[in-house]
Formats: structure tokens, sequence, C-alpha cells
């Protein structure tokens, strides 16, 4: 059993539960407007977006990106996937975690604005994070980093493509089973079974689709051949268990993997970068990155 969350991190769920709807009973539109408004009510949790030598606003494969660039980026572009449920998050609400992640790494992000659930169901956002990562590939090398559904989302392309890294945040990696960390953290845990449950449903409606690898990387016949992989999980969060069960699988194909479990945090605390945990966990994957890219330029 874990110890549980911080106290910092109970009063953040206490405080979500109280003031925030169930994201299943608010439906899509309002519960986007209730993160958005969550987000910029949150800047002192959310952090400082750092300054960097350049943001702009385009389009890769037909998709809007965001991409920023750090003064004299190093070789190598990292593809960033943000969180949401499928169904939530975009570049704007993520736009200080994908700065960071560019001024902690050195290297140029490129931040993905993919179609979103109900409106697109997959495997729309797949073939959207697909398409701009194979357009990243042709000029050199590529990491692919993803929070959430975003981390399902990393992992997905990442067994697709020849990149050289993958870097999951407390991932969605099975959107058929549930473990144990479902019933254990399932009710005021910031994110919970049922809201996890309502967001599985929205991106892949036909039960027997949610199978396939591209909506379940946990459940593809084989790992082998994937690119080295960083997989934090939250210690006090639903998606704990299968975050775990992907990172023992990877090493179990041969896979080179690094697995931070980050003590009595809750889902999504990557994002807060006004806190420590937040940080720490954060520079820990950027250097790692750093030398991903670095060894695989000299391979």
């Amino acid at each position: 059993m874990s110890a549980g969350p911080s106290w910092k991190f109970r009063m953040l769920a206490l405080a979500s539960g109280l003031m925030l709807p169930p994201i299943e009973s608010a439906g899509p539109l309002r519960a986007r407007q209730q993160f958005s408004k969550a987000t910029r009510g949150l800047k002192i949790l959310v952090g400082v977006r750092p300054a960097l030598e350049a943001t702009t606003d385009e389009h890769i494969a037909g998709v809007a990106v965001r991409r920023y660039r750090p003064a004299h980026p190093a070789k190598g572009t990292i593809a960033f996937f943000h969180g949401g449920g499928w169904m939530l998050g975009d570049i704007e609400a993520y736009d200080t975690l994908a700065a960071t992640l560019a001024a902690e790494t050195g290297h140029e992000v490129v931040s993905v604005e993919y179609r979103r659930a109900p409106e697109h169901r997959y495997p729309a956002a797949m073939q959207d994070c697909l398409a701009v990562t194979e357009e990243l590939l042709k000029a050199g090398r590529v990491a692919v980093v993803g929070d959430s559904a975003g981390g399902n989302l990393a992992a997905a392309v990442a067994q697709r493509t020849a990149v050289a890294a993958q870097v999951l945040f407390y991932p969605v990696v099975d959107c058929a089973e549930e473990r144990p960390s479902y019933a254990e953290f399932g009710r005021g845990h910031l994110l919970t079974a049922e809201s996890m449950r309502y967001f599985r449903r929205e991106y892949v409606p036909e039960a027997d689709r949610r199978r396939e690898p591209g909506a379940s990387p946990l459940l593809a016949a084989s790992l082998a051949g994937c690119p080295p992989a960083y997989v934090a999980v939250a210690a006090c969060d639903v998606l704990r268990d299968e975050g775990v069960a992907y990172a023992e699988r990877l090493t179990a194909s041969g896979v080179a993997v690094t697995l931070d479990e980050v003590p009595r945090t809750l889902h999504g605390f990557v994002s807060l970068l006004g806190l420590r945990e937040a940080r720490e966990t954060l520079g820990r994957a950027s250097r790692w990155l750093r030398v991903q890219l670095a060894e695989h330029a000299s391979a």
C-alpha cells in the first residue's frame, strides 16, 4: 500500500473535488472550459514560463503545432503530446511545461495540437501525432514525450517509428483492463476511476478496439525493438500500476528502461512546475533525454 499523497497534494485533490464537478457529468465542452479556467487560475502551481529564443505556431503535416526553440539548440527534436484524457488539454494549457522542457533539455520542442475526442475519436489523435513525428524524423533525430493520454500517444508512436527515445509521464497504456491501483486510488485522488473510464469510452467507444496496440500499447504482441524509455509514475494514481507494468514489460523485451516512481504524488503533477516534485522529476527526465539524444547522435 502507498503512504498516500503528501499534504499539499491532499489539499489539491480536496480543492479540486469541491470546486469542479466530475468530468463525466460536465460533458466535453464544459469540462474543457473548466480545465482552461483551472490552468489559468493555478499560475503559482503551474510555474513561471522560461524565456526562449523563439516560440512559433505553425503546421506540420497539416497538424497545428507550437515550436519552442532555446538558444543554441542541440541537435535533435522532441515531439511533445499533451495530456487531458484525449479530450481536455491543448497546447496553450501545456505551454509552460513544453517551454520548460525545451529550456531544460536544450532541444527544440514541438508541441502537437492533435484532434480531440469525442469529436475525433481513436485513432485520430494517434494519427496526428504519428504524422508530425514522421515529418520531424525526415530532418533528424526525434524523441517523443507525453503525459497521461499524451503518454499513451507517445508510446503508440514509439512503437511505430524509429524515434531515439520516449519519455512517458504517468501514461495510459491499457484502455481495456484495470489494475489494483484503480481500486486503491479510484476516489479522492484528483483523477478518479470513473473519470478515467469516461475518457476511455469517449476516446475508443468500441470495446473490442480498446485492445488494439494503438489504444493500449501495453497489449502489443511484442515490445522488442522499442526505443529506450523513461517512465515516471505518480505513486498515488489510478494509472500507476499500468505504467509500472509497461516499464516491466519493456525491460523484459530487452528495452533499456528507467522507472521513476515519485512518492506521495498525484496524477498530473509534472504540469505543476511550481512544486518541487514536478521540477525535480522533469529535471531527471530532461537529463536522461539529453543523454539519449547524444548517444543516438554518436551511434
